[in-house]
């Protein structure tokens, strides 16, 4: 017997597999949006990580695999003895075991530098799956714990970070590791000792170059000075003709600036030639150096605590904030966070906003502004509350006067 398909009314066979399409994904709305592009570093840390592996891993291959090749070649090419040839061969299997031992270690290192990515593109995918307030509250305090480890280890306080990373399980979502081997070349700078500096230079010299980076010269050049500061004045020009000469094509002016320190010596009143022998040009390098260390890895070059504060203070930020008579509240009261708004443009409010000194809570036509005989204003809610607990008298918290609720105003703003 024949079965005939059922024509559905949409023209499908019933007889058709349908094929299901899964719904698409949710749309982030445009404040998760705003506040993920400053998550670019988060995912950028592991992945340069994860290239710098590999670049090293295909150079020990290359360097181990034609020594390796011309080896073999010698065997071939050369007239040797059967026990010569064993050694000579043995010593080429040797070094493929050692080979294969560094690229073992190189394929974990690799691996748990992909295990952190995924984990940090995890993290950030979650934003797409949080319905509820609650689950944005932990989200957030789970950014602003990374933000803190971020701040700590830039103004290095590596001890601190690593406590709270552990006690927030925090140690796939921050980057310790580079921030410790960071602190190697810093220690280093402060006990005046350019050689870890140079070592870390030489380990990353193509990126440095491709971005233009004159960290080296100016180590080179503090080592070159630090000669001419002892009076070695044989080794200083030596020093000069082998690392220094080569940047003569793009540093010619800094050259001999630096070159003329050998006649003018360290002892020198020449403001031009003395500021080189200043104990503030090692400061200086170590925060060249920093700089450079967060281009490479793809990470702000200010602290992310920094970026979120100035992204608050720039709406708050008025003439008003540098006034005497500014209130304590005004987080632009205290000198830090003023220094810190100090290259942000002035707020533009076009409408004023009245916030009570009482309540903190802002005065509006739902909570209006009342004047006190004395006259000063607080929102109708605190007063109303203060009168219920006082027997109606209103007592002024700045400057104690006493009144009855009977003899408040409201004010109007135009």
């Amino acid at each position: 017997m024949e079965s005939e398909n059922v024509v559905m009314n949409n023209g499908t066979s019933a007889g058709a597999p349908v094929a299901v399409t899964a719904p698409p994904p949710p749309r982030l709305n445009d404040q998760t949006l705003e506040s993920l592009k400053l998550e670019h570093q988060l995912v950028k840390v592991p992945y340069e990580q994860l290239k710098k592996v590999m670049r090293i891993s295909t150079r020990l291959v290359e360097k181990e695999v034609n020594a390796v090749v011309a080896g073999v070649a010698d065997v071939v090419e050369k007239d040797m003895s059967k026990e010569e040839v064993v050694q000579h061969l043995t010593s080429l299997v040797s070094r493929l075991q050692g080979l294969k031992r560094k690229l073992d270690e190189s394929n974990r290192s690799e691996q748990a530098q992909v295990q952190r990515c995924r984990a940090r593109l995890d993290h950030l995918s979650m934003l797409q799956q949080l319905g509820t307030k609650d689950g944005h509250t932990s989200w957030n305090n789970v950014r602003v714990e990374r933000i803190l480890v971020d701040y700590m280890l830039r103004s290095s306080y590596y001890d601190t970070a690593t406590k709270l990373t552990e006690a927030n399980n925090l140690q796939e979502l921050v980057d310790i590791d580079i921030f410790v081997d960071a602190r190697k070349v810093v220690d280093a700078l402060l006990n005046k000792d350019c050689s870890e500096a140079l070592a870390w230079c030489a380990e990353n010299k193509s990126k440095l170059k491709k971005s233009k980076s004159k960290l080296e010269f100016k180590l080179r050049l503090q080592e070159f000075i630090e000669l001419v500061r002892g009076d070695r004045m044989i080794e200083a020009i030596m020093y000069a003709r082998k690392h220094l000469a080569s940047w003569g094509a793009t540093n010619m002016k800094e050259l001999q600036q630096a070159m003329a320190t050998l006649a003018f010596k360290s002892n020198t009143d020449c403001p031009g030639y003395k500021i080189l022998f200043d104990a503030q040009q090692w400061n200086n390098l170590i925060q060249q150096f920093k700089q450079e260390f967060y281009k490479l890895y793809g990470m702000t070059l200010e602290p992310l605590l920094h970026i979120h504060l100035q992204a608050g203070l720039s709406a708050l930020k008025t003439p008003f904030c540098y006034e005497e008579g500014c209130t304590k509240e005004d987080p632009l009261s205290q000198e830090t966070f003023r220094k810190l708004a100090e290259p942000l443009p002035f707020a533009k409010h076009f409408h004023s906003k009245l916030v009570c000194y009482i309540s903190k809570e802002l005065m509006n036509e739902d909570n209006p502004p009342l004047v006190l005989p004395n006259g000063y204003v607080y929102s109708r809610k605190a007063l109303e509350e203060m009168a219920k607990s006082n027997q109606g008298k209103i007592t002024c918290p700045r400057t104690g006067d006493v009144c009855n609720f009977s003899e408040l105003a409201r004010a109007f703003i135009s």
